[in-house]
């Protein structure tokens, strides 16, 4: 079998999104499975991740070829509002179009059960929820007391630290964090990841002013260091994960902290229906709920290894090893169908 896996403006799309198109390669050279990340309409199978008008183009030209399609529902108009500037201009029309696209491919790939929900009012397409997991050897040497120290001394921070990990965009929680922040001067908050939607000069342009206007207006105890080269260290660095976001169609920095045994907090949304409040997690849906959830596990040690060590252990079915399977099962079963 060889895989046609494109993934449309790879230049410019960082993040999670980029993140699981990696996984997706490292799961196909696991499985020994050739690909190609070009659209290649002589491959078994063509698989798009970002369904951009190339994309969809590829797409029909695969349908009548009789090349089986799928795509990646990384995008949802929803996920799409409060990201950059302009974004909540685009949701608007977004939605339509991606009813279009997401109706062409053979099978669609939902990272949660929450974007199935979502994507099931956008098309009948059949749909498998498979998650985007995560790769542990990503996050090696994140409980190395030296690199702790480093970027804890790098960012002057002062233990248990609060931390997250994810652009830095107002849809996941930037307000909430930096209320938050506020309301506990005690408490060092950093968060780790580029300052706009893409990085680069290109992702300056798209910053919104709203989210620049946040930022610059965080407290002294409440830090944004931009874009990390060694991620494992703001793992390494943090103590208690805080994603506050609105909305998310998975959340992999929320997988590869809980995997570090780091407590997650998290808003009460329906993506993370999968978390029990108090054991796996804890939930809260205002500044004055989170505040409370932070203290709780900052102020009693025992509490916050007790929930990181179930969070732990819940992540553990989300490692690439344990998803890839999925993938390379649904590929499998298309490429058949359309053989016999």
């Amino acid at each position: 079998m060889r895989v046609s896996h494109y993934f449309e403006w790879e230049r410019f799309v960082t993040g999670g999104q980029a993140q699981s198109v990696r996984n997706q390669r490292s799961v196909l050279e696991d499985h020994g499975i050739a690909y190609t990340t070009s659209p290649d309409l002589s491959a078994d199978i063509l698989h798009l991740n970002n369904m951009g008008p190339r994309s969809v183009s590829y797409a029909l030209r695969a349908r009548r070829r009789g090349v089986p399609v799928v795509a990646h529902t990384h995008q949802t108009a929803a996920d799409f509002e409060n990201s950059f500037a302009f974004s909540n201009a685009l949701a608007k029309p977004m939605r339509p179009y991606l009813e279009y696209a997401y109706s062409l491919p053979d099978a669609l790939v939902c990272p949660s059960e929450y974007n199935r929900d979502v994507v099931d009012e956008y098309a009948d397409t059949p749909k498998r929820v498979i998650s985007n997991g995560f790769d542990p050897a990503k996050l090696d040497g994140q409980d190395d007391p030296a690199l702790r120290a480093r970027y804890l001394d790098r960012y002057d921070l002062e233990p248990p630290v609060v931390f997250n990990v994810a652009h830095v965009l107002k849809r996941k929680g930037l307000e909430t964090f930096i209320q938050t922040a506020r309301a506990m001067p005690d408490v060092d908050f950093v968060w780790f990841g580029y300052l706009n939607p893409t990085g680069g000069t290109f992702g300056r342009l798209l910053q919104s002013g709203e989210t620049k206007a946040l930022v610059e207006s965080a407290p002294e105890n409440c830090t944004f260091t931009g874009y990390v080269e060694d991620i494992a260290g703001a793992f390494a660095a943090g103590d208690v994960f805080y994603f506050p976001t609105h909305n998310e169609n998975e959340g992999m920095a929320l997988l590869e902290a809980m995997s570090c045994g780091h407590p997650p907090v998290v808003r009460g949304i329906d993506t993370y229906e999968w978390l029990t409040d108090g054991e796996t997690c804890r939930k809260a849906d205002s500044v004055e709920g989170f505040e409370a959830a932070l203290r709780d596990l900052l102020c009693d040690p025992e509490e916050r290894e007790r929930i990181g060590e179930n969070a732990r252990q819940k992540s553990e079915a989300f490692t690439l090893e344990r998803v890839g399977d999925s993938l390379v099962d649904l590929y499998e079963g298309l490429v058949e169908n359309t053989t016999h």
